[in-house]
């Protein structure tokens, strides 16, 4: 027997030949085009017709040519996102909204984080996304980089920033740090609390620096004494011990937390030194995780939405690539809410 051209000449054996649109069409009895429409899910197929060409694609090991299609459209549909870690809660949430609405819009996403995020590093990340064939980037960099000037985003790429003060020169989507902060603080004074004390982020943190002034300013604002902060680094190995510092302050009977993973080492430091909460001190965290109501006691927080943070960061990005221009310059604040626990009460309760 001969064997087929582009054969092995092993019986049995399959030729490896690509597998086309055509092929595909020809086995669901359909054309071309709607094979097409199904590959880049457009919305106009009955599902009966899209649910043959799948099948038809599965029959056949048929994948789009996703090279191809952005050399016909001009787009990848996926969406890179830079980032510098994916430890903490609020760049690990966004991540994953980020992706759960570009999957909604029909985009991929593709991830490059960055151990040491300077200079060189960001360029080599959008170095790497252009070989890697994104239409747009998310950068996620909360730290101090974008705002002092030490890291520059390449011109004429489209780009969204998430967590920075650089709305001066990029399109920025951020959760308004500051409004969360006094929420928290003004619940504390109306409880009939003196003053309040802080566990701040650390110094690097954009975010932990807005959440520590407007905790500063709404005391000062209020004519209350301003307690010296204590500095954690968003675990809470570092809340438990600014909570055993605090446990030693006699005056201390409202402590703010920039984040309630620190909160929850705070808790257990009050717990240890007989500190009880909300009977001798109330606490206060920022985030809202879902293990917050679960602490002892439930912890009151600052709420973040994290999924509108992500929606909003894939709606400018993918305006910037369908309108084909650049973003404007700007922040875009994503409102916060408090919501109250049983970790607060009025002082001796």
């Amino acid at each position: 027997m001969n064997a087929r051209r582009g054969g092995s000449g092993v019986p049995g054996e399959r030729r490896k030949q690509r597998v086309s649109m055509a092929d595909v069409a020809k086995l669901a009895g359909v054309s071309s085009q709607t094979v097409s429409r199904v590959s880049n899910g457009h919305p106009g197929v009955i599902d009966s017709t899209r649910e043959q060409v799948l099948a038809a694609m599965r029959e056949l090991g048929y994948r789009p040519n996703s090279a191809a299609r952005a050399l016909r459209y001009g787009r990848f549909n996926t969406i890179g996102v830079i980032l510098f870690s994916l430890a903490s809660t609020g760049n690990s949430r966004t991540v994953e909204a980020i992706a759960t609405h570009a999957a909604a819009e029909g985009y991929a996403i593709t991830l490059i984080p960055i151990d040491v995020p300077t200079q060189d590093n960001v360029l080599g990340a959008f170095t790497r996304m252009g070989e890697l064939a994104v239409d747009a980037v998310i950068v996620i960099i909360e730290i101090h980089l974008l705002d002092a000037g030490t890291v520059t985003l390449p011109p004429g790429a489209h780009v969204v920033v998430v967590d920075s003060d650089a709305g001066d020169r990029y399109s920025v989507v951020d959760t308004d740090q500051a409004d969360g902060a006094r929420l928290a603080v003004h619940h504390l004074l109306e409880l009939g609390h003196r003053t309040v004390w802080h566990v701040t982020g650390p110094r690097t943190s954009f975010a932990g620096e807005r959440r520590a002034l407007a905790w500063r300013a709404t005391l000062e604002a209020a004519g209350r004494p301003v307690p010296a902060p204590l500095h954690g680094d968003w675990s809470a190995e570092s809340g438990y011990a600014a909570g055993l510092a605090l446990a030693d302050e006699p005056e201390c009977t409202a402590v703010f937390v920039s984040n309630d993973q620190m909160a929850l080492g705070v808790l257990r430091a009050f717990h240890e030194r007989g500190r009880a909460v909300p009977g001798d001190v109330s606490v206060v965290g920022f985030d809202d995780i879902p293990d917050a109501a679960f602490f002892v006691p439930p912890l009151t927080t600052v709420h973040q939405d994290f999924a509108e943070v992500g929606k909003r960061c894939v709606r400018r990005v993918l305006r910037q690539i369908r309108e084909n221009r650049l973003a404007q310059p700007g922040t875009d604040l994503v409102p916060t809410r408090l919501v109250v626990r049983s970790s607060t009460a009025a002082p001796g309760k």
